[in-house]
């Protein structure tokens, strides 16, 4: 079966940096110019303070956030339907459920759950015969009295509420003395007297069975004692039988404990709270906090999974949760290929440049389209911080030469901006040592080795500094908190182009000792000409992982 695309989310890695957020959003922006589906840009954490400049500087709000792309009941062909009233009455809900076959409606006040009713409950309250006060406890308006029995009301209000009384049908005067009290509702038949003693002992209401005539006499006598007329088509037994199901629904229904579920609840929980009731059906309840449908255990076979284009990134480490429920289009990368499958063909494109806002902004030209000047002050942006302006080790002619053509679009100069932009990403007002941490931090592994590397530019020693000393001591809680052995966080002066490494963990000083030939003092290891994490960082770090796993 042909999965529907609803849409189709943008998705950069987790602890997106300004790469990661500024191709999802570029990317995003070309193909809704270029194709028929609906793509959205998301972000995969929270953003840090560069891009957050960057942002607000071209006037472009930040991705929403997704957590997860795993099936939920948004996913799913559940059944949408509208609420019912709980005024409506017991004979009305029944038949509707059997011209919709459905087995339960749920019952809303202005689009509010407020509870559900279901064809046990029905069948329930049809079986209570001896409850012959039913209307008066439930409250129900002679409207539901008329329309169950298809009555036409000749003397009364049918907006009117049965407070108090019993039903009774009234066979003869002699057998209704002393049985028929005031407030009662009587069903008679033709019988003229005893049409009269109901009215004259104080029914409520009078019901006249099979359409028998009303008499001038019987009307000015009922209306002079208060009594009601209805009349319907029905004969007594008929009638009988269902008088009782004019009582609204909201008497039977099921107002607390209901287990229901929200669009955004994953399948997998869905099916672990199915598994362990005996309700069949359970209302859905949509975004807007309002209901919106029901769904069953058959519907959790039908998932419309998500579809997802990736950028700056291919590993599962750093990819959202949930990737393996997904359907992965496409794949736009610039890094390492790393352990990643597809459930079905898909477009990968990863070259080998500084940033994966070149490769889309390659894109742009292949199909003839000049980005927009917010659009191209993203992109360069991107580059601008991917390549330390053109001083990484991974930065190319092509950035180069894309990163110009941008700059010339909206009129800055690259250099001033650039370092407007760092000095931005370096302030550290307000921040807490968890927030810069995250600022850049990704997940790697190599057979059983699994370590993180963080990476934080600055463009003065003071600024780098006052960095190292917060995040430091926060490296300890970091590998806790992640689940990691190792964990190592890159301190890089984009000017004299230095890295200092500060590094947690068992063996960490063994990997950078082999990886780097520097002799690691005091929990930092200075590295000269390391600026790259993505090339001078991570393939040292494996191969050292590995040298040291043989051995």
């Amino acid at each position: 079966m042909s999965e529907s695309i609803r849409k189709v989310n943008i998705i950069g890695h987790r602890n997106p940096d300004t790469d990661s957020i500024c191709s999802a959003l570029s990317y995003a922006w070309l193909k809704n110019a270029i194709g028929p589906q609906i793509y959205e840009a998301r972000r995969c954490g929270n953003i840090n303070r560069e891009t957050a400049f960057v942002l607000k500087r071209w006037g472009v709000e930040e991705p929403a956030l997704i957590t997860s792309v795993r099936p939920q009941v948004k996913d799913l062909e559940y059944q949408h339907q509208e609420g019912i009233d709980g005024e409506m009455s017991l004979y009305a809900a029944w038949n509707k459920m059997r011209d919709e076959r459905q087995d339960t409606l749920c019952i809303t006040e202005d689009g509010d759950l407020k509870g559900l009713v279901t064809v046990k409950d029905i069948a329930n309250a049809n079986m209570a015969i001896f409850d012959t006060d039913v209307l008066a406890t439930s409250h129900t308006c002679y409207q539901n009295v008329i329309d169950t029995l298809n009555g036409t009301m000749v003397l009364g209000d049918p907006s009117d509420v049965i407070e108090s009384g019993r039903v009774y049908v009234g066979t003869s005067p002699e057998m209704m003395e002393d049985t028929i009290e005031p407030g009662d509702i009587v069903l008679v038949t033709n019988r003229y007297e005893t049409q009269h003693y109901a009215v004259g002992s104080g029914a409520a209401c009078l019901i006249i069975c099979c359409d028998a005539p009303v008499t001038r006499a019987l009307k000015s006598s009922a209306e002079s004692h208060g009594c009601r007329i209805i009349t319907t088509p029905y004969d007594t037994y008929a009638a009988t039988r269902l008088i009782c199901m004019s009582m609204p629904v909201r008497a039977v229904m099921l107002d607390s404990g209901i287990v229901e579920f929200s669009v955004n609840t994953t399948v997998e929980d869905v099916r672990k709270v199915m598994s362990s009731t005996r309700h069949r059906f359970f209302p859905v309840i949509g975004e807007d906090g309002k209901f919106d449908g029901v769904i069953t255990s058959a519907n959790l076979f039908d998932i419309n999974r998500k579809h997802v284009i990736l950028v700056d990134h291919n590993e599962m480490a750093q990819a959202v949760d949930g990737l393996t429920h997904a359907v992965i289009l496409e794949i736009i990368d610039h890094h390492r290929i790393g352990p990643i499958e597809t459930t079905t063909p898909a477009l990968f494109r990863n070259q080998p440049v500084g940033c994966t806002c070149t490769i889309v902004k390659q894109m742009y030209d292949e199909n003839g389209i000049t980005p927009p000047p917010h659009i191209a002050g993203l992109m360069l942006s991107a580059i601008l911080s991917d390549t330390l302006t053109f001083r990484s080790p991974t930065c190319t002619e092509q950035d180069r030469l894309a990163a110009q053509e941008l700059a010339g679009i909206v009129g800055v100069d690259i250099d001033s901006y650039a370092d407007e932009m760092f000095e931005a990403g370096a302030d550290l007002t307000g921040r807490s040592a968890e927030e810069v941490f995250h600022g850049d931090f990704k997940v790697f592994s190599r057979g059983n080795a699994r370590f993180g590397v963080g990476q934080g530019s600055y463009m003065t020693e003071g600024s780098r500094k006052a960095a190292e000393e917060l995040v430091g001591p926060y490296l300890a809680e970091a590998a806790k908190n992640e689940d990691l052995p190792i964990v190592m966080y890159m301190f890089t002066d984009v000017k004299s182009q230095t890295t200092e490494l500060l590094y947690f963990g068992d063996g960490a000083e063994a990997v950078i000792r082999s990886a780097f030939g520097v002799e690691p003092a005091e929990g930092m290891a200075v590295l000269p000409g390391v600026v790259s994490r993505k090339k001078q960082m991570i393939p040292p770090l494996m191969a050292a992982f590995e040298r040291l796993s043989d051995d």
